[in-house]
């Protein structure tokens, strides 16, 4: 069992750091590894294992991982065009069908340099693949974790919910992924009420250029207009992105109540970068998700964590320029060997 040591105490150390501040990517990072070394681990004890099962599981596992990177890829392709046909033709729609080929491409180079093994295309096959299987890892650390931290019990005491806006519809109206935000705030804020307290909600968002009105006052006018009560609801409507969102609220927040607590509410693909951006900011506070819709998710995830990667764009850097150099070093052996 020793094997499986450096999975337990990975997890355990993510356990601690859950515990400390549940905020953090490198928690997810740390689960991803916990993990990738018990599935090390368990493949290693079944091949030292001589069994007659062993080889038969690595390769169904082969197969199956093979399998999966097709139908993702026919996945992603047939969401990249529903998202088109549903949401219009904007670069951040497009992230769904434009991964689909990028996976065809680095299957198709591997497959390429393999049969023919030219020291170019090895080294280029490396690069490519080294890169695939880096961001694919945190792209399932990212994904595992934001789900698992969605899922996370929302603190009993808060002073605040802070609702984040998400743009209007025809310059005013609320569109439905802005609704659920707002309905699952005033469940949120209904709940806490019954334990005795009265938190204020703060909508929060400002005015875009094709708006007639502040993202804030349209989603005020929404919440009031569903019961909810007009006096306990403050308006931010100077903001214009998420960190902006949560600076502003929390100047509102540590005005009124200095030592405040209080629930962020967004959307559920949305929740976990938003939670990132809290703890840069300090808010004291956790962030919760609320409904989207089924064929959005996808295409709203890469874009999460794409706008993640470049938060932390010196690691990746530093993490790509070594895995291009790892496949330069592989060419310039080849090369050598074959001179």
């Amino acid at each position: 069992m020793v094997v499986y040591a450096p999975a337990a105490l990975l997890f355990l150390v993510f356990c601690v750091s859950v515990l400390r501040e549940r905020r953090k990517f490198s928690n997810a990072v740390i689960l991803g590894l916990a993990a990738l070394c018990g599935l090390a681990a368990w493949l290693y004890r079944l091949v030292r294992s001589d069994a007659v099962s062993g080889p038969i599981v690595v390769w169904t596992l082969l197969a199956v991982g093979a399998l999966s990177v097709l139908l993702l890829t026919c996945f992603l392709f047939l969401n990249g065009v529903r998202m088109l046909r549903k949401e219009g033709r904007s670069p951040s729609n497009l992230l769904s069908l434009l991964a689909a080929p990028a996976i065809l491409g680095v299957v198709a180079l591997l497959v390429t340099a393999a049969v023919l093994e030219t020291p170019v295309l090895v080294g280029a096959a490396t690069a490519a693949g080294g890169l695939a299987l880096y961001f694919s890892f945190l792209f399932l650390c990212f994904v595992a974790y934001a789900f698992l931290y969605g899922r996370l019990r929302v603190r009993r005491r808060a002073d605040f919910v802070v609702v984040l806006g998400s743009g209007l519809v025809g310059g005013s109206t609320v569109p439905p992924l802005l609704a659920s935000r707002l309905d699952r705030a005033h469940r949120i804020h209904a709940r806490i009420a019954r334990r005795g307290a009265s938190p204020v909600l703060i909508t929060s968002g400002g005015q875009g250029p094709d708006e007639d009105v502040p993202e804030s006052h349209a989603m005020a006018d929404y919440l009031v207009a569903e019961g909810f009560p007009a006096h306990l609801v403050e308006r931010e409507d100077k903001s214009t992105t998420t960190e902006e969102n949560l600076r502003f609220s929390k100047a509102i927040m540590e005005k009124a109540k200095p030592d405040y607590r209080c629930v962020v509410v967004t959307n559920n693909y949305h929740a976990f970068r938003a939670a990132l951006t809290a703890r840069r900011v300090r808010i004291r506070g956790q962030v919760v998700g609320s409904p989207t819709a089924a064929y959005f998710w996808p295409n709203a995830t890469i874009r999460e964590f794409t706008a993640i990667l470049l938060a932390y764009r010196r690691t990746n850097a530093v993490m790509c320029l070594l895995i291009v150099l790892a496949g330069v070093l592989t060419w310039w052996a080849l090369q050598g060997a074959s001179g």
